[in-house]
């Protein structure tokens, strides 16, 4: 007589399983503590130090309201992964953090078999003698054994509240990886052959990133709202360094955007991204500046741009020509328009 694998608490079949019974509704905005509208979503925000605007609110609001990933793409350091931590931070939820790479698998990013466990058990089985082939496989292939990646875990049922799961850079995973996705953004679920579909009771709140790099494929973008951050304009960028870093001189925080926004519209292999005005601004501070001079930006050079080659092109009178024209700058816009760290 064989046995049937045993089915995990967090699997459920195609029958009408006694899970899907009693699984209780999913969060949705609105309720237990989720944000009931675009402005609560800018407050939110707001209040984990993340400045944006409506145009970006509106998509995140969207994609919570409609249980959607939100595709988000813009240049490195526009503020793409900080979003899904200041949500994270202001929901009170948990952060599941994706990042791809060139190679990524299943293995890495789904599930994988805890093969050393495994061994050891089929080991104890053999001592023990009188080993059934059929309840010792569904035994081996049991939750138990069973290491849960950042995709599984983002789905598991023991998760009282939607996690906010980050693929992160999505650009650099190879194009195959993108069809493991599919099944999980279209229905939150994943099929694991050995145990069958496990399905989210709070499905998570996914936010994929991408610098575009390379294209995404048509059938994942379509199962996404997607939105393209840019960099911010002056006054933006000026609020982001005064919320981010209280500390810095108005005169030196005004300074050091003018100069960031002069520097965007160079012809550079590499633009600095926000991520690289606040590191520039921290390094600025560390130093005791209260304003700007062209010896300290040929010194600091280093904290914005990122390339030799961008270095040496800026390097001297370029930057004394900058400095010169940042300071009439003000409200001028910059080279692309809006985002945060990150």
């Amino acid at each position: 007589m064989t046995t049937s694998p045993k089915k995990p608490s967090g699997a459920v079949s195609e029958s009408n399983s006694p899970v899907t019974q009693t699984r209780e509704s999913p969060e949705v905005p609105g309720s237990a503590g989720f944000p009931g509208s675009i402005e609560d979503i800018q407050n939110l925000l707001r209040d984990q130090v993340y400045i944006t605007d409506r145009a970006l609110a509106v998509p995140i609001f969207l994609a919570m309201k409609l249980r959607r990933p939100l595709f988000l793409e813009g240049e490195a350091g526009v503020g793409k992964t900080e979003i899904a931590r200041a949500l994270a931070q202001g929901l009170g939820t948990e952060l599941i953090r994706l990042q791809c790479y060139e190679g990524l698998d299943i293995n890495h990013a789904v599930y994988e078999w805890n093969h050393p466990r495994q061994l050891l058990e089929i080991r104890l089985m053999e001592v023990g003698g009188n080993v059934d082939r059929a309840s010792a496989t569904a035994n081996l292939f049991s939750e138990e054994f069973l290491i849960k990646r950042p995709l599984l875990q983002a789905i598991d049922q023991s998760n009282e509240r939607s996690p906010v799961l980050l693929i992160d850079e999505l650009d650099r995973a190879d194009e195959e990886f993108e069809g493991f996705l599919l099944e999980l953004l279209a229905d939150f679920q994943i099929t694991i052959p050995e145990l069958g579909t496990f399905s989210a009771a709070n499905p998570p709140i996914v936010i994929i990133t991408s610098n575009r790099t390379r294209e995404v494929h048509d059938a994942l973008k379509r199962r996404c709202l997607y939105y393209w951050i840019e960099y911010p304009d002056y006054q933006k960028e000026l609020q982001i360094i005064t919320s981010r870093l209280p500390e810095a001189p108005r005169r030196l925080a005004e300074q050091v955007t003018g100069f960031i926004q002069e520097l965007r519209e160079t012809e550079l292999y590499k633009i600095p991204g926000i991520s690289e005005t606040l590191d520039w601004t921290s390094a600025l501070l560390a130093l005791n500046q209260k304003e700007l001079g062209p010896e300290v930006i040929d010194d600091t050079l280093g904290l914005m741009l990122k390339y030799q080659d961008d270095i040496e092109l800026v390097r001297g009178e370029p930057v004394r020509a900058m400095l010169e024209r940042s300071k009439n700058r003000g409200p001028r816009r910059g080279r692309r328009g809006g985002g945060n760290a990150g």
